[in-house]
């Protein structure tokens, strides 16, 4: 044979093995790999949650109480002194101001008293004049002098107090305001005692006040000069300004009472109407979440929830700032904070989950 042949025999047969080795060793690869991806345990699924992103804002809770309307002042007309009603002045609904006369009373020799006081008092003057000019002359004692002042004073002091009790006929209104009751008429008796005898019951319709009772563990927020939206049973609806703040609870019902002032220049609210009162107190940071996010720990604290930056759940305790129909404000929660709203009884703290948005809600 041939050398030339021999050679090509030789290069045919080098390039067959050449090439059966590489196909060889590509074909062994894959299935070494697929050995082995059968033989790794398969990767968990992680369980799917939705969530829904929140954010702190400073939100303004709002304590709504059954209350009722009250005035601000009410005071009875008292007659000081007795005697017959004369003359009556006013009746229910009539409007009067502080120090107008409503009733006059018989006089009861209370004139009479006033001239005798005023005839003294002339008779002293008359006597005081003459002696402290002999005084001054030398003809009568200078010691005298003290006693004649004292004297002229004493008749100026019976004039003054006969005076006051003439007054005292005329029954006089201690504020201004609207007549609620007049339980008295002309040609009644009236016979005074410690308290004197009521004439007419007088009502200041401005301000007005809306009064509620708190319980103690929403008081916390509720301050002086705070704002509160009143709706009375009438339909009619007013803006006030917490007054007052009891620091003493009642007895009874452990509650606290508290004033609302409202403007009430017409007279339109009336005293004792059933009034909702809408308290709006301090804001706090906090957010808003569906109720069914709520949960507990498994130490048992009251909480939310949510899935952290790297994906897996952790817990946040909170504090409940308002109780909405369907949402809660909430403290507590991390700003921006992924609050998981359904599937959150199914996970547990530092677990990892697939978060699915869920569709935001009011």
């Amino acid at each position: 044979m041939k050398p030339s042949r021999i050679a090509a025999i030789l290069l045919l047969v080098g390039g067959a093995a050449w090439i059966g080795s590489g196909v060889l060793g590509r074909s062994a690869q894959p299935k070494e790999a697929a050995l082995e991806a059968a033989k790794a345990p398969p990767a968990a699924a992680r369980f799917k949650v939705a969530v829904l992103p929140v954010s702190n804002t400073l939100h303004r809770r709002r304590v709504v109480l059954s209350g009722r309307t009250e005035a601000d002042k009410k005071m009875w007309a008292v007659a000081r002194v007795s005697g017959v009603v004369l003359d009556l002045k006013v009746r229910r609904g009539s409007v009067v101001k502080a120090g107008d006369v409503i009733a006059t009373l018989s006089d009861e020799a209370r004139e009479a008293q006033v001239l005798q006081a005023k005839a003294r008092l002339e008779q002293r003057t008359a006597e005081a004049t003459a002696r402290l000019r002999l005084i001054e002359t030398g003809n009568y004692p200078a010691l005298n002098k003290p006693l004649l002042e004292a004297e002229l004073r004493a008749a100026a002091a019976g004039l003054a107090q006969a005076e006051a009790e003439r007054i005292k006929g005329e029954v006089i209104a201690p504020l201004s305001g609207v007549v609620n009751d007049v339980p008295v008429e002309v040609g009644t008796a009236l016979q005074v005692f410690m308290s004197g005898a009521n004439v007419a019951e007088i009502i200041a319709l401005d301000p007005m006040l809306a009064v509620v009772e708190i319980a103690e563990r929403q008081l916390n927020g509720i301050q002086v000069g705070g704002a509160a939206e009143v709706k009375l049973v009438t339909g009619d609806t007013a803006r006030g300004t917490i007054r007052f703040v009891s620091k003493k609870a009642s007895p009874t019902t452990r509650t606290y009472r508290v004033d609302v002032e409202l403007e009430n220049p017409d007279g339109r609210i009336p005293d004792g109407v059933t009034a909702e009162v809408d308290l709006l107190l301090a804001p706090v940071p906090s957010a808003r979440v569906p109720r069914s996010a709520l949960t507990f720990s498994a130490e048992g604290r009251i909480g939310v929830r949510h899935v952290g930056e790297d994906g897996k759940v952790a817990f946040a305790p909170v504090e409940i700032v308002e109780d909405a129909l369907k949402d809660l404000w909430l403290a507590g929660l991390p700003d921006g904070a992924r609050v998981i709203v359904e599937g959150q009884d199914f996970v547990k703290e530092g677990e990892a989950v697939e978060t699915v948005v869920a569709a935001a809600r009011g």
